[in-house]
């Protein structure tokens, strides 16, 4: 597969996930939600704490020079990713929605937060996917360049996913 048909699939990709979670914003409220439900944006906190971790060691491991670390560290990273988004899609196909209380000193701190964290997730998926392709067809200097931008920016979704949960969970009511 060409460079160019990789890339049109990224960019198709990145441009079907960021319509399906605008999409979901769209849904009408469940009248009710499963149990099993109730628990999953604690476990994507959780998967999302656990990138961050993985994250950072695999920087680590590329300045220690261990590529084969820090591909295995990187793998794992866009698996749980993955598997966080696929969890956030159910979640909020509940049309669950929380709102943090108008009346709170640290609303605009938590609003802040939250609208770079959407806006730096949907910029990161495809960086994501295309380090991952240049990085997995041995292509390193292009690999590198990418994943400057690529690392904080994923770092920063990962942590700031979770500061998001901690900050709106106590207003769930469902």
């Amino acid at each position: 597969m060409s460079d160019r048909t990789v890339f049109r699939i990224i960019l198709a990709l990145s441009v079907v996930v960021f319509a399906v979670v605008v999409v979901l914003y769209q849904l009408p409220k469940s009248d009710s939600i499963p149990e099993w439900a109730k628990v999953l944006p604690a476990l994507n906190a959780l998967i999302n704490g656990i990138c961050s971790i993985l994250l950072i060691a695999t920087f680590l491991a590329i300045r220690s020079k261990n590529v084969a670390l820090h591909r295995k560290l990187n793998i794992t990273a866009f698996a749980l990713s993955s598997l966080f988004l696929v969890s956030y899609i159910v979640f909020h196909s509940f049309g669950v929605e929380t709102r943090f209380p108008q009346d709170d000193p640290i609303r605009p701190l938590y609003l802040l937060i939250l609208v770079t964290h959407i806006i730096l997730a949907a910029v990161v998926f495809p960086l994501v996917l295309t380090s991952f392709y240049l990085g997995l067809n041995g292509r390193v200097d292009q690999h590198r360049k990418v994943s400057l931008f690529t690392f904080p920016i994923w770092l920063y979704v990962t942590v700031s996913g979770v500061v998001v949960y901690l900050m709106i969970s106590p207003y769930y009511s469902f």
